[in-house]
């Protein structure tokens, strides 16, 4: 009776007759695919870098977008940059977006930079951003403001702090002392319990009552945050302070949030 063999077999027997043809070891294979493995664990940091580059360029085209729209808001509204939150108190406007009721999410398509974001007119999402949970300020796209400063009209007390005078608009732009190095947005989110989304990036410390703030910068790109500043120029800067008030559940630094700057005090945002 004739057995028909399958490939390996058919192999096998080919080696058994000496025709120079023979089958891996177990060994050979084993060896192969330890290679193969090895060249996996060498290769697969340095895409997953590529990748993580690749998001924080996507997002300081973001960053520098949402800096022109204010920039041109600016022109259109008498040289004054779009408030941070109108009517703070009310808790319905911000910067990127309103709402009719404070238990509901901001509506982006009503934001104050809509006009000037492209024909789209939406804030694009950081692509390295994941929040944990959602949070008060979403529609931001991961962005924060320097509202402190940039985002309000302010009048400086003779002992150095900050009132704010009326928060319906914006500095005036022509009124910023050292526009290179003054930030307008940052890379932001703020920790409690998880990371949440956030639409200010804080100075280090309340401008009228002069306490530290708990930070909002968040440095999400491989241990970088994306900074638009007020001359429109974008950079990366590195976290060089972090800070917990106990006020909120977790420590800043383990999520990568804090501050960036040498000097302890808000001249990175200050306009004077």
């Amino acid at each position: 009776m004739k057995t028909t063999c399958g490939p390996f077999f058919r192999m096998m027997e080919s080696n058994a007759a000496g025709d120079g043809f023979r089958a891996f070891t177990l060994i050979e294979v084993l060896s192969v695919v330890s290679i193969v493995g090895l060249l996996l664990a060498l290769l697969l940091p340095g895409l997953s870098k590529a990748r993580a580059q690749a998001r924080a360029t996507v997002c300081r085209s973001n960053v520098r977008q949402i800096a022109l729209a204010n920039h041109l808001y600016a022109q259109e509204s008498g040289g004054v940059y779009v408030a941070g939150a109108p009517w703070f108190r009310r808790n319905l406007h911000r910067w990127h977006g309103q709402r009719d009721r404070v238990n509901e999410p901001f509506d982006g398509r009503s934001g104050l930079l809509v006009p000037f974001l492209g024909p789209d007119g939406h804030i694009r999402r950081c692509p390295s951003f994941e929040p944990g949970q959602k949070g008060f300020e979403s529609g931001s796209g991961g962005y924060g403001y320097n509202n402190a400063f940039v985002g309000v009209q302010t009048v400086r007390w003779p002992d150095g702090r900050s009132k704010v005078h009326s928060d319906l608009a914006g500095a005036v732009a022509d009124q910023i002392g050292r526009p290179a190095e003054t930030a307008m947005f940052t890379d932001a989110a703020f920790v409690n319990g998880s990371l949440i989304e956030y639409s200010f990036a804080e100075p280090r410390f309340h401008p009228q009552f002069q306490v530290r703030a708990d930070p909002s910068i968040h440095f999400r790109h491989l241990g970088l945050a994306n900074v638009a500043w007020c001359d429109g120029h974008v950079s990366s800067e590195r976290r060089t302070f972090s800070w917990s008030s106990g006020l909120y559940v977790g420590d800043p630094a383990r999520w990568d949030v804090g501050w960036f700057g040498e000097q302890d005090n808000n001249r990175l945002f200050d306009i004077r």
